[in-house]
């Protein structure tokens, strides 16, 4: 069957609101690891405010492991669930069924993208306003507070069984020769597909909703994913591979290496989740936090990095189909007066892509302009 290679074009934009993107006519600085990591002072651009320098010395988030093999065990896994996401929405899941050999496939492709010179990722080059490619930071769309990691994004649809959104993805940007890439990846992000049904429907008994609400709503996910390399950097003090945000999306799966960096905000101080290669580490997003009604959390959230080695890790992005309506369900709603108006991914992703930077505040502001444009659904 012939690959057809597509692009969506990007849907009119809205009115701007307060914390739009910067329109800097100083041509963007290229973030090339090879060559910076060679330099003792990083460029301008990468360092951060003081009030928002990376702590090195912090305590661990104690986080609660869900272990997914035994169904006896599942209301007291939708009870350790429900306590950390209406705390700060973070936990692990453990004998989750995803092959090692496909995990350990996934990293090692992902060292060979990252590994190649800036040419060869730039072929996947990130188009300004979309989800999908290579980011080499975010040059192309800031000139401050630039985070010290580069990324390739792509999407997955589970719309219709046996779709092969990946394998098209690789084959149609980098070519044939990317064919083992996009048949590990998609199989990836099957896997993790499967596994945030399975999370869903815990979520759902957390939330006293049917069980298979939540799996019903995201079957068919339109979601993304991402691989993320950090860099080594000379002065890790000054800069941040990842600034503080919530992610936008609804449950976040992440699978770290063996490099420390990913730090969680709670109770007014930051804390680290270690990496540990037999867990995910999963998180609610801004979306699902919407349908909760804002009882689940999506919590602030950053990454560091280090002087002496590199860090990398995948992240998969569960979203919903694109004409889902995000709206609590009525057992929710009939307890909670309703929080957030009604929006369908698509709007909120391109509300994060050309309108604003994700922060602690990305939901709120996203509802007012939502509100402000009565017209978009």
């Amino acid at each position: 069957m012939a690959i057809i290679c597509t692009t969506t074009s990007p849907a009119e934009k809205e009115q701007e609101p307060k914390q739009s993107f910067e329109n800097d006519q100083t041509p963007p600085i290229v973030f090339n690891p090879s060559l910076l990591n060679l330099q003792s002072q990083i460029p301008n651009q990468f360092i951060w405010p003081d009030e928002e320098k990376p702590s090195i010395d912090i305590p661990v988030l104690n986080v609660p492991f869900i272990d997914l093999s035994s169904q006896d065990s599942t209301l007291e896994a939708s009870r350790l669930i429900a306590e950390a996401c209406t705390k700060h929405g973070f936990f692990l899941v453990v004998n989750h069924g995803v092959s090692e050999s496909l995990i350990s496939d996934a990293h090692r492709l992902m060292g060979s993208f990252f590994d190649m010179p800036l040419a060869g990722k730039q072929r996947a080059q990130r188009k300004l306003g979309e989800s999908s490619g290579y980011a080499s930071s975010f040059t192309g769309r800031f000139s401050t507070k630039l985070p010290w990691k580069e990324t390739l994004s792509f999407r997955f649809s589970n719309e219709n069984n046996g779709s092969r959104t990946v394998q098209d993805y690789f084959s149609c940007t980098l070519g044939q020769e990317f064919e083992q890439f996009g048949n590990v990846y998609q199989e990836y992000c099957e896997a993790m597909s499967s596994l945030s049904l399975k999370i869903m429907e815990l979520l759902g008994l957390s939330l006293g909703v049917n069980r298979d609400y939540f799996r019903g709503f995201f079957e068919e996910n339109d979601s993304i994913m991402r691989l993320n390399h950090y860099p080594p950097c000379q002065t890790p003090d000054l800069t941040l591979g990842t600034g503080p945000h919530c992610d936008p999306s609804s449950l976040t799966i992440l699978h770290q290496d063996h490099v420390n960096g990913l730090q969680v905000f709670v109770d007014n101080q930051w804390r680290s989740i270690p990496p540990n290669p037999k867990a995910f580490v999963v998180n609610i997003g801004d979306t699902f936090m919407a349908l909760s009604n804002g009882i689940f959390k999506s919590c602030l959230h950053r990454a560091v990095v280090n002087r002496e080695s590199a860090r990398k890790s995948m992240t998969f992005f569960l979203c919903p189909k694109r004409d889902k309506v995000v709206k609590p369900p009525s057992e929710i709603l009939d307890k909670i007066p309703r929080r957030y108006p009604d929006f369908t991914w698509p709007m909120f992703l391109e509300f994060t892509q050309k309108h604003y930077r994700a922060d602690e505040n990305t939901l709120d502001s996203f509802s007012n302009w939502v509100i402000t444009n009565k017209n978009l659904i």
